[in-house]
């Protein structure tokens, strides 16, 4: 099996439970790991049977966009979204990072990881 890896999406989002996330937003990373057989595409050097990485950064960007109170349900929407556009996925895993979270306390970021 192969991976195709698309990391450090950033992205300014409106998630979180507190209303002033809602409102002011911050900062996200994103991490894909998509475990698929490109071997095909690599030895033809076709890019329709393999994942084009436009195409993950653009469901990366559209569901980040959604405002949502947990990134954990962010996650299985970009999970969900990978496995419905690309039918040659084996496994699919994200990682999200809220960067600076509301906390007390000095934290660089917490995140989710989701893998199916």
């Amino acid at each position: 099996m192969n991976v195709i890896q698309v990391k450090g999406i950033r992205c300014y989002s409106y998630h979180g439970c507190l209303s002033e996330e809602t409102l002011i937003g911050g900062h996200f990373e994103v991490d894909v790991d998509l475990f698929c057989d490109f071997k095909p595409s690599a030895l033809s050097d076709n890019l329709e049977l393999t994942i084009n990485y436009v195409a993950v950064n653009q469901i990366v960007e559209e569901e980040m966009a959604i405002p949502s109170k947990l990134i954990e349900t962010v996650a299985y929407r970009i999970l969900k979204s990978c496995q419905e556009q690309f039918s040659i996925l084996k496994k699919t895993r994200i990682e999200i990072r809220k960067i600076n979270p509301p906390l007390e306390g000095d934290v660089s970021h917490v995140a989710v990881i989701v893998e199916e």
